[in-house]
């Protein structure tokens, strides 16, 4: 890994991360092209920067006043995180957030809901999955960008589509007045830039989900965004929706990163409305997938997905990291016709925007991955050493 992983303009990019420090454990730092810097002063906690008014601007003021001291080089830290390379008597760049619940909404675009809808149809098996597209786009189309969730429109489309036996559950989360939000992955557990992502060793069918991560404090006000890879099992979420906790929710299966850009004068909630992510799967064998992800499509507002997220009915006291959906589903075949596309152990998945830098994992199996072990206890108790 080398400096790619920074936004274009990155002089201009306040950027916070975290690192492993080998003696200490994580320290919350800022990123700059030429260093990292230590914003201990600041808040020990990802957590609790976050919580903090202006807290772009104080970390603005810990920069220009030296008060956030260099700990390292940028880019020999993230030469250093590649997980299969790495030294680990020197430090890595992690996954940015910490003690966040880490959300997820589905289904928030129009691609991707067809694809919910196809899985459905097709109970997960991958080879039956072309021929059911075809019906599906016959009768629901592939126009519905234009319906906006829990509007008169999408209720009347709703009767007719029951009245043809085609209504769904992902349906009714895409174009339903409420969105799925649902817990992607628990506190502390998010792999980060160079890290290996984890895949269910039992999956035939899975894809990466290159998603807008936003950022937000417990008082639900979104301060930053990163990106994020939300690794998901096409097969065990199509035999049952209810398997949505297994298909998400595996060791190493979200990766966040490489670092939060703050809200500031350079960029805001509208520079994310306007995203555009690209994504490359590099395999083993020499096969190539690209593909990409408009944020401009997506059929709910993020600000939307955040209020349905947290609030009055549900809070967050560490703040939350939401993932915002994809309109990525990748059909391209890579094993034979009609079989789509899967991951194979050693794949190089890179999720990149121009904005917020890229974010570079490789795929393993969720047994071979290295186990998660670090938490909130040991958290606390390296907190209470320093």
């Amino acid at each position: 890994m080398n400096t790619s992983a920074l936004p274009s303009m990155a002089d201009h990019a306040l950027l916070i991360g975290r690192i492993w420090q080998p003696k200490t454990g994580p320290v919350v730092v800022a990123v700059t092209p030429q260093h990292v810097h230590d914003l201990s002063a600041l808040a020990l906690t990802c957590s609790d920067l976050l919580e903090q008014d202006q807290v772009a601007e104080k970390v603005r003021q810990g920069l220009a006043s030296g008060q956030a001291k260099a700990l390292g080089s940028t880019p020999a830290i993230l030469a250093n995180s590649n997980e299969t390379t790495r030294d680990p008597s020197q430090a890595w760049f992690m996954a940015p957030c910490d003690l966040q619940a880490v959300k997820a909404a589905g289904v928030t675009f129009v691609a991707s809901m067809l694809e919910r809808v196809i899985e459905e149809q097709a109970r997960g098996d991958a080879s039956r999955a072309e021929a059911v597209r075809q019906a599906v786009v016959a009768v629901i189309g592939d126009n519905l960008r234009s319906v906006k969730p829990g509007s008169p429109e999408s209720a009347q489309l709703k009767e007719v589509l029951l009245a043809q036996g085609m209504w769904s559950q992902y349906l009714e989360v895409g174009i339903g007045p409420d969105a799925e939000i649902f817990t992607k992955a628990q506190a502390m557990s998010a792999v980060g830039p160079g890290a290996q992502v984890g895949i269910h060793p039992a999956s035939q069918w899975n894809n990466p989900e290159p998603e807008i991560v936003l950022a937000a404090n417990s008082r639900g006000e979104v301060v930053g965004a990163t990106m994020g890879n939300d690794v998901n099992l096409r097969d065990f979420e199509g035999r049952s929706a209810l398997l949505l906790g297994k298909a998400k929710d595996n060791n190493a299966s979200c990766a966040i990163g490489p670092f939060i850009r703050l809200f500031d004068e350079h960029f805001s909630i509208d520079d994310v409305r306007q995203c555009e992510l690209t994504l490359q799967v590099q395999g083993p064998e020499g096969f190539v997938m690209q593909g990409s992800s408009a944020l401009g499509q997506i059929s709910r507002d993020p600000l939307d997905l955040v209020a349905q997220a947290m609030g009055k009915y549900h809070q967050y006291p560490d703040g939350m990291m939401l993932f915002l959906g994809t309109m990525f589903a990748p059909t391209q075949d890579r094993h034979g016709p009609g079989q789509g596309f899967t991951h194979v152990v050693g794949d190089r998945v890179s999720v990149s925007t121009p904005l917020l830098g890229t974010l570079v994992n490789h795929v393993t199996t969720s047994d071979q991955a290295p186990p998660w072990t670090y938490g909130v206890s040991a958290l606390m108790r390296d907190l209470a050493r320093r």
